[in-house]
């Protein structure tokens, strides 16, 4: 299983008005957990640079919320339990196992009535 925690954005505006827009639409998202806003300057000029930062839920939320009998990848659960190969116990005590084998229809090999092409030339081969 994988879930998002935390997630990190940083937003550039040319105005204090778009930060302050990028600020609120953020604010409509119940996981939002900070937000600043910080003016900057380099030799091109003014800008503003938006941090939030979002929080979904801890590692504890997360693993108290999964069902007790989830079982990890790879693994059978109870509903998927193996119900074994049947067997017989012989008279004398010796055990016979049943084959599920047995239950297939004969393997019939598609080629066996197939004649070998003699010719020998790969020439109308398409490849």
């Amino acid at each position: 299983m994988k879930k998002l925690l935390n997630q990190k954005e940083q937003w550039y505006a040319d105005t204090a008005e778009e930060a302050e827009e990028i600020v609120t639409e953020a604010k409509e998202n119940e996981a939002l957990i900070m937000k600043k806003i910080s003016e900057k300057y380099n030799k091109y000029g003014q800008y503003f640079l938006v941090d939030l930062t979002y929080q979904y839920g801890t590692p504890k939320e997360v693993m108290e919320g999964k069902p007790k009998d989830d079982a990890p990848d790879g693994q059978i659960n109870m509903d998927e339990v193996h119900e074994g190969v049947p067997y017989k116990v012989n008279q004398d005590g010796s055990v016979t196992m049943g084959n599920a084998d047995d239950d297939l229809p004969e393997f019939e090999d598609p080629f066996a009535n197939a004649e070998e092409n003699k010719d020998g030339s790969d020439d109308q081969l398409p490849y």
